[in-house]
């Protein structure tokens, strides 16, 4: 099994990080943590380094965060990722959120979301795509550069699921299946070869507690009895999907 996306960097962590590393280590295969806050990064690299093999990582910006992060922070986000390109396994997450409201606003992540996507295709690394109320409009842009490697993170617009499938893209299911039809409709019309699995930990955990990536056997669970198939035969393609997609050498 593999969490293609959560977030081990984040402060909810801090009391027991490594405790829970190393619990993950005896059910997964490997953890894919989103560093999305160029202040997170070092602590990501130097998780990377400590566990071989096991810890990975995509590195950008999450668009919320353009509110508060200036031109040269977002300049020097970039530069740290191109020299440590060799520890990069995707860009992301990265995308729209028009939670934001303010027109100029969404037009510099639209911007900024452009940049990452070109870094991506420079680099020849994966893109993790973030969207929320602008799945039309994060689709348009990613079909205008073509871009072929795309993983949709926490994705809900099931009407906009014949592009995605159109594309060739694959989505990654979390927790959220537990209690979203519409999730549930999504992985019933998606192929399991495009399926990969996700916590997005710390968030969405089960009754409302703190999520880890221990969670994604129920993920892969669900899964298995949507699509009428064993738990073993899905936690194995999946896996087989995530090292695939995002080129992992163990």
């Amino acid at each position: 099994m593999i969490d293609v996306h959560c977030h081990l960097e984040q402060k909810d962590f801090d009391p027991d990080r490594e405790e829970i590393i190393k619990e993950c280590q005896k059910e997964l295969k490997a953890i894919i943590t989103c560093s999305c806050h160029f202040e997170d990064f070092d602590l990501t690299l130097d998780l990377i380094n400590k566990y071989p093999n096991f810890i990975f990582a995509t590195f950008a910006l999450h668009p919320l965060y353009i509110k508060e992060i200036s031109e040269k922070e977002i300049e020097e986000c970039f530069k740290k990722i191109e020299k440590n390109r060799k520890d990069v396994a995707g860009i992301g997450e990265t995308g729209l959120d028009f939670l934001i409201e303010e027109a100029e606003l969404r037009e510099k992540q639209k911007k900024l979301f452009e940049k990452f996507i070109r870094l991506a295709l420079d680099l020849k690394k994966p893109l993790v795509i973030h969207a929320r109320r602008a799945f039309k409009e994060t689709i348009e842009i990613l079909e205008r550069f073509k871009v072929k490697n795309v993983l949709m993170h926490f994705f809900t617009a099931k009407e906009l699921l014949p592009k995605i499938l159109e594309n060739r893209w694959s989505v990654s299911i979390n927790t959220m299946l537990l209690k979203s039809k519409t999730i549930k409709k999504i992985v019933r019309d998606l192929p399991i070869e495009k399926i990969m699995t996700e916590t997005d930990a710390p968030w969405l955990g089960i009754d409302g507690k703190r999520n880890d990536p221990r969670a994604i056997k129920f993920v892969i669970e669900r899964i298995a009895q949507i699509k009428k198939m064993e738990f073993g035969e899905v936690a194995k393609i999946t896996t087989e999907n995530a090292i695939n997609f995002f080129n992992l050498d163990f």
